[in-house]
């Protein structure tokens, strides 16, 4: 209900005052987290479909409980004796409507003191009290009614929530009436499911039932015992993967990404406990796909793209799956019950391998051992702020009510730019310092500047706002970006560079930056044909993540898994170019959203359309005889693909697991670059004293070259430190039984230090050797032989060593480590402080 929330407060009229809704949702993290319940209670789920119906101060209470009754009980004909309501304890006119219109006793309407009767959507924001409608399965099921000591069991399940949203919490202490009471119903569609396909359990329903049968098909384990919630948690969290993929996310170690993998890697064990030996959920994504592609084509699109992260995730868990477990395992071998596993270990399976917190829990539950969580939550304080973060509800800031208040006043800018670049408009209001003001007057001022109409483009959807000027009879003022901002309204960035000043109410010159707004309509345009492009080459799993059209260059974020080849970049470069070479008049057509879509064109995930919108088309399509390229877009574009020129990418890399950044020019700049590339190969002639034509064979001579002569180096620097046996035993000193050789080297590579001291360490007993390297800063080396290491721990004697020279620490592995110093004037103490250290460590080890 987040999407309703500024018109529940007031703030935002709609068109409508009353709306039905299907939403796809999902549990698993912040107050509402289900996943360690799913898969063992009858009704939790990550992903679930939530149906809706809004009342925005059109019917509330009375009406409310009416249409819930007459829903369930005559259209669903549920027996009215099995069901049961609540409402929160001073809710007397709820419980009153409940008597009236459904002729309920008082033992049958629940008063609930608790907030869960009482729904907010955090702190501050629209709240009221609910009620709740409860379905009763039968006395052969456990559990007990909402408010009792057993109401977490099965038997009596919520079916229907109201939230009669009558208050808007602003404080702590602070709570006002609405002045348009509202409501927010929702009913989750597997629970009511279960209902009405007499089933108790939402596991038992058509969907899940064809999922399961599918997976025992595959598995050929009986879903049966224990196994039987291994499949419910694979089948459930199947869903739940499938569909946050299909949105665009990918598994990540933060944010909404984290979620993904958690469900995933939990799905990925359960698969595991049937005896799984490989990737599984890839597998089971077609029979998905059947059953629920129809109602949600975004999976039918992504069906590949989807199978591809599902495998890939699998298989880089599933080679530390098993690690993990054997550590797991040697930790409880000795573990009673209601014991403790440390949060150090807990914290290795997390960050070594890739185990999620509730996964160990989950683990250890049936084995009734606990996590230590206050270590574990030192360690993991940074993931854990980042992950509430990606969870904690909406909160506009407290400047987002100027913008409600201009529309609620003006309402939307009125937008010129596709057919002018030119006009004369009116000061509708000026914004400095997130503050209204009357009048802006000093030069070199910064504000807003909203005017009734405007050739400027607002930034959207990737294309960057316009600059240019503003004039009226008394100053002169720059325009250096345009924003767009809540409703429409078309903000101004500017700057008064000369004259007396603006006021409201001014008429004034709107001239855009022509050139500028062409350089924009050549790359935007270009990012439509690429895109068109990249179905093509690379396939339809390929969806768009951001984008940034900039005068000078676009940057295309696509989801896709591994790096563009080079022949795949001209191969995209090509057929982007010959698209322009065609000349191909661009069309913009209006048309409602849903004929659009219906015709073809690409809506991308996570944009808001209007009821009409633009279409822009491009090229042509040989094989359907249909536009090339066929989008949803507000942008600016050019008249014909010509006129963009010329296409060049310039770079391709990751940005995330999954996503893909393409970096492109078009146009003049494409003529800049390859002048500034001309200039660099001029430049290596000139330096090399060599024609272009041999350049290249050229630098491959000279890359070969110096590493040859690195090799040689190396292989002097190891011979200048390497010792024979004799010589260890004459060189080192001893120390409380050990050997130490140290030494005090110049300029020498750190790696060539490490393979030496590993090399010596390895070939005597009781051996410590510290190099100490004085190059550009101090470096310090450690290697202790192997027979030692449970006396000399290589990365504490480094890290020692390090504070003493000044340095932050550092640390390593039991038998070698490196780490810095800064301090040189205490290099000649060294030696006996080492001594010391060595003394004191194996005094340590007899006591």
């Amino acid at each position: 209900m987040v999407q309703f929330k500024n018109v529940f407060t007031g703030q935002e009229a709609r068109n409508y005052t009353k709306a039905t809704t299907s939403q796809k949702s999902l549990r698993a993290g912040g107050k509402h987290n289900d996943l360690e319940n799913v898969g063992y209670t009858a009704r939790h789920h990550t992903f679930f479909e939530m149906l809706g119906n809004f009342s925005f101060g059109d019917y509330f209470k009375e009406e409310a409980i009416y249409h819930t009754w007459t829903l369930l009980t005559q259209e669903f004909a549920i027996a009215k004796e099995k069901l049961y309501v609540t409402v929160y304890h001073t809710d007397e006119e709820a419980a009153s409507y409940w008597k009236k219109i459904a002729n309920l006793s008082d033992n049958r309407i629940i008063r609930i003191k608790t907030n869960d009767n009482f729904w907010s959507m955090g702190d501050i924001g629209p709240c009221g009290p609910c009620s709740e409608v409860f379905y009763d399965h039968g006395d052969h099921i456990k559990g007990g009614l909402p408010g009792t000591r057993e109401q977490d069991g099965d038997r009596f399940i919520e079916i229907w929530n109201m939230v009669f949203m009558q208050f808007e919490q602003l404080d702590a202490n602070t709570r006002i009436e609405l002045p348009n009471k509202s409501i927010d119903t929702g009913m989750g569609l597997e629970r009511i499911s279960a209902v009405m396909q007499n089933v108790h359990d939402n596991y038992e329903i058509d969907l899940f039932k064809e999922i399961i049968d599918y997976t025992e098909h595959i598995v050929k384990v009986k879903a049966e015992g224990n196994a039987q919630f291994s499949y419910r948690v694979i089948a459930d969290h199947l869903r739940a993967c499938a569909f946050l993929i299909s949105d665009g996310i990918i598994p990540s170690n933060e944010g909404r990404g984290y979620v993904l993998r958690r469900i995933m890697r939990r799905s990925i064990r359960h698969a595991h406990i049937l005896g799984s030996t490989e990737p599984l959920m890839h597998r089971l994504l077609p029979k998905l796909v059947e059953l629920m592609g129809n109602a949600y084509p975004e999976l039918k699109r992504a069906e590949d793209f989807i199978s591809n992260i599902l495998e890939q995730e699998e298989l880089r868990f599933k080679l530390t799956l098993e690690r993990g477990l054997k550590l797991l395992d040697e930790e409880l071998i000795h573990a009673q019950p209601n014991s403790f596993l440390s949060g150090e270990v807990a914290f290795k399976l997390y960050d070594t391998y890739g185990f999620p917190i509730d996964l160990t829990e989950e683990i250890l539950k049936n084995k009734q051992v606990s996590i230590e969580l206050e270590s574990f939550n030192n360690k993991m304080q940074e993931q854990k702020e980042r992950a509430r973060k990606s969870w904690k509800g909406s909160n506009e800031a407290k400047t987002d009510k100027i913008w409600f208040e201009l529309h609620a006043t003006f309402g939307s800018t009125e937008f010129l730019g596709y057919t002018l670049n030119q006009l004369e408009g009116k000061v509708l209001a000026l914004i400095k310092s997130n503050t209204l003001v009357n009048s802006v007057e000093r030069l070199k001022d910064k504000f807003l500047l909203i005017s009734n109409q405007t050739p400027f483009y607002g930034e959207a959807g990737g294309q960057m706002g316009d600059i240019g000027f503003i004039r009226t009879a008394n100053c002169t003022i720059k325009v250096i970006d345009t924003l767009k901002y809540i409703g429409g309204i078309i903000a101004h960035v500017c700057i008064l560079e000369r004259g007396e000043g603006i006021k409201i109410g001014d008429n004034a010159d709107f001239t855009i930056d022509v050139q500028y707004r062409q350089n924009l309509k050549i790359h935007h345009s270009a990012t439509h044909i690429l895109h068109a492009v990249l179905h093509q080459t690379l396939g339809k799993h390929v969806t768009q993540k951001g984008s940034l059209v900039a005068h000078d260059r676009l940057r295309f974020d696509i989801s896709h898994m591994s790096s563009l080849t080079e022949e795949q970049i001209i191969l995209i470069e090509e057929k982007v170019n010959q698209i322009i070479r065609e000349n191909s008049k661009v069309t913009t057509t209006l048309m409602s959203t849903q004929d659009a879509i219906q015709s073809g064109a690409v809506a991308l995930f996570g944009e808001k359309y209007d009821s009409e919108v633009r279409v822009v088309s491009m090229g042509s399509n040989v094989i359907n005889g249909k536009a090339y390229s066929l989008e949803l877009c507000g942008g600016t574009h050019v008249t014909r693909t010509g006129d963009i020129g010329v296409f060049k990418i310039i770079s391709e890399y990751a940005i995330a697991a999954g996503i893909r950044r393409i970096e492109a020019v078009c146009g003049e700049f494409v003529l800049k670059l390859m002048k500034h590339n001309d200039s660099i190969l001029d430049n290596l002639s000139s330096i090399l004293k060599t024609n272009r034509d041999v350049l290249t064979d050229k630098v491959k001579e000279l890359v070969s070259s110096k590493k040859e002569l690195t090799e040689q180096i190396m292989a002097l620097q190891i011979s200048m430190l390497d010792l024979d046996e004799k010589q260890i035993i004459l060189d080192s000193l001893e120390i409380s039984g050990i050997k130490l050789i140290y030494k005090l080297v110049k300029n020498i590579d750190n790696k060539i230090l490490r393979l030496s001291a590993e090399q010596i360490s390895n070939k005597c007993n009781d051996l410590v050797i510290v190099y100490i390297n004085k190059a550009s800063k101090l470096s310090v080396t450690v290697a202790v032989s192997k027979e030692i290491i449970n006396k000399v721990h290589a990365g504490n004697l480094a890290k020692s060593i390090s504070i003493f020279l000044g340095g932050s620490g550092g640390g390593g592995q039991a038998n070698i480590a490196q780490a810095g110093g800064v301090d040189t004037s205490k290099i000649n103490l060294l030696p006996n402080k080492i001594k010391d250290l060595l003394t004191d460590l194996m005094n340590l080890s007899l006591q």
